[in-house]
């Protein structure tokens, strides 16, 4: 098996130095491991991403020298795919579509608050049949998660994580314009990309729950997830522009070196032994998740 990682940004801001962090482990992971390191850049929020960003990524990225081992993809050209799976999914039983008002949801959430419950969907529509909407209603398409059991990751830095399938609700596929979501995205991507390991943030770890239900619905097998520790600024709090400079470009324009913020980066969530400055060879050969 050839191993494959993924770094896959959202171009809506600069390059963060956790998101270029990231880039780094995956980007030494797969070289360690003689594997391929791949780019998506997950543009589907066509409100927010630019091209100015999308620059800013591929600028940030040879400055650091993290390469990809092929063309990036794009995610907004694979919208067809996207529903093409949710379409599957609900042809199999495996999903089925919601005519719920944004009101009926407004007062779903409501009543749960004032009963003190988690704001969930309820599954109005899951067994309903389509024919009792309205005429031209619109809808959206919803996974149809299981509500027995528990999902369990076995996650390669947090070890076996778990979560009571009732704690979940019936995550949309598909927005009532037809365009997928994110989290059902990023499953079809990874699976179509051949992704062997899904290297990210640990305040991802939520978001893999509601995936790996979309692999098993597919009946796909899951890659390997390692969800790493987040940077925190001085106060303790996760990394935010309050806290100083943080894009990649920021760091290039103070007159740091790359070698230097990627050494930083580097031993940032992960060591080997004392050793503090290391080489991109040494790197590359001494890296792997057990250290993080």
């Amino acid at each position: 098996m050839t191993i494959r990682t993924r770094f896959a940004p959202s171009p809506t801001g600069l390059l963060h130095v956790g998101n270029a962090r990231a880039a780094l482990f995956n980007f030494l992971f797969a070289r360690h491991h003689g594997g391929e390191f791949l780019l998506r850049i997950e543009d589907t929020d066509k409100e927010r991403s630019t091209q100015k960003a999308v620059d800013v990524i591929f600028d940030g990225l040879a400055w650091m020298g993290i390469e990809a081992d092929a063309e990036p993809v794009f995610q907004s050209a694979r919208q067809d795919r996207h529903t093409e799976v949710a379409l599957e999914l609900l042809e199999k039983g495996q999903a089925y579509k919601c005519f719920c008002t944004p009101e009926e949801l407004t007062a779903m959430r409501e009543k749960a608050m004032a009963e003190k419950r988690p704001p969930r969907y309820d599954g109005t529509w899951r067994d309903r049949d389509p024919s009792e909407a309205p005429e031209g209603a619109p809808y959206v398409v919803r996974l149809k998660a299981p509500r027995e059991g528990e999902t369990v990751i076995k996650d390669l830095v947090q070890g076996e994580v778990r979560v009571a399938n009732a704690e979940m609700d019936d995550l949309i596929l598909l927005r009532s314009d037809g365009t997928p979501t994110y989290l059902h995205a990023v499953v079809v991507d990874d699976h179509d990309m051949e992704i062997t390991h899904v290297m990210r943030g640990d305040d991802h770890l939520t978001n893999t729950f509601r995936q790996a239900m979309i692999y098993r619905a597919m009946g796909w097998d899951l890659p390997h997830f390692a969800h790493l520790p987040l940077i925190h600024g001085p106060d303790g709090a996760k990394l935010s522009k309050r806290h100083g400079a943080q894009s990649v470009v920021d760091f290039r324009e103070e007159g740091y070196l790359p070698e230097a913020l990627c050494n930083y980066l580097l031993r940032l969530g992960w060591g080997h032994g004392d050793a503090e400055v290391l080489s991109r060879e040494e790197q590359i050969k001494l890296f792997d998740l057990d250290g993080v």
